[in-house]
């Protein structure tokens, strides 16, 4: 995997949309995972937390649009997008460096083959001196989106014949054309008509 930085700390920073030093978001890390002495078990359960617990917006059938991570706690949903903002909050409170990956799919279901991105998470386990990739987007309607150290298991498989891949980099923070789209509007459905599309000076990217 490609890193934006070399350096974990900045996988650890808290700002306006990853805000995890605010006391709720603190809190629910916190409460957790106050079970577990190991990392890897800690980034397990806030993994499935978020995946399980914070339904997807539209598979809810709401209308907000959640961005910053203390939003989409306190409102219980969020997007793709706005549920990895939230899993990187919650690990970078218990000092675990996470951070940004996309993937370009088809919008769901298929209209006129549009490409969109897709967004999940990038996490480093220190114990094992590496990073996995996850996706808590939320495992309904067949999707079996796992926290995996042996096979990455992702929501979604791609098809490169339909022009569907994934970035390679991790980012220490969301990217702008994501947090530019969740901000403009305040109605799910006029997200849904103008989803963040694939970014331009990306050049590493695995293909299906």
């Amino acid at each position: 995997m490609n890193l934006e930085s070399e350096n974990l700390n900045d996988y650890l920073v808290s700002d306006a949309i990853i805000d995890w030093q605010t006391p709720a978001v603190r809190q629910k890390a916190l409460e957790l995972t106050q079970s577990f002495s190991d990392e890897i078990e800690k980034a397990r359960s806030l993994y499935e937390w978020v995946r399980d617990a914070i339904p997807h917006t539209n598979d809810a059938g709401l209308d907000v649009v959640t961005c910053a991570a203390s939003e989409v706690l306190r409102y219980g949903t969020g997007t793709c997008f706005s549920k990895s903002h939230l899993l990187a909050a919650l690990l970078r409170a218990v000092n675990i460096p996470a951070g940004f990956c996309y993937q370009v799919l088809r919008l769901d279901p298929p209209a006129d083959n549009t490409l969109v991105l897709h967004g999940l998470n990038g996490i480093y386990l220190a114990t094992l001196g590496r990073w996995i990739r996850v996706d808590a987007r939320g495992n309904t309607g067949g999707i079996d989106a796992q926290f995996s150290l042996d096979r990455e298991q992702l929501a979604f498989a791609m098809e490169a014949a339909a022009g569907e891949f994934l970035y390679d980099t991790i980012h220490t923070a969301p990217v702008s054309n994501v947090v530019k789209g969740l901000k403009k509007y305040a109605s799910r459905r006029d997200l849904w008509l103008d989803l963040p599309k694939a970014f331009e000076n990306e050049t590493n990217i695995l293909c299906a």
